[in-house]
């Protein structure tokens, strides 16, 4: 396995039919419109795990400093491929991610999960060893 940082247009773009199982609100032009802006005005980094040359699941994150959490990495976007689910891919990236924050001095990590998303939020809670720590809200 593979952890690699995609930073062209052409990368992200291969990497859009794993990320669109998680965002389904977007179309190719308007991801990669957001991830260059992202990049550019707010340091987010998308890396993608490749297992047998194939890209099998993605994690964007961006480091943050706040007064609530002090220096911290934001995983903004989590996602393994659905015929890959259950193998592990999430549990390796996230820890990438650690690995990462850790290295440059970033305090913790931390991130946001639907309310629906059950499963996920097991995974990050059983297996990962995260805590519910507060409510994400959001006005239209």
């Amino acid at each position: 396995m593979k952890v690699t940082r995609l930073t062209t247009k052409d990368q992200w773009l291969e990497a859009f039919p794993i990320m669109r199982q998680l965002r389904t609100h977007l179309d190719k032009a308007s991801y990669v419109i957001l991830i260059s802006e992202a990049v550019e005005k707010d340091n987010y980094r998308l890396y993608a795990l490749y297992d047998q040359q194939e890209i099998v699941a993605v994690v964007g994150f961006k480091p943050m400093i706040t007064l609530y959490y002090g220096r911290f990495v934001w995983v903004c976007d989590l996602v393994t491929d659905n015929i890959n689910r259950s193998k592990g891919y999430g549990e390796y990236l996230l820890n990438y991610v650690h690995t990462w924050a850790t290295d440059n001095e970033y305090e913790s990590v931390a991130l946001s999960s639907g309310i629906q998303r059950h499963q996920a939020h097991r995974f990050y809670e059983e297996k990962m060893g995260y805590e519910k720590v507060s409510y994400v809200f959001k006005s239209k």
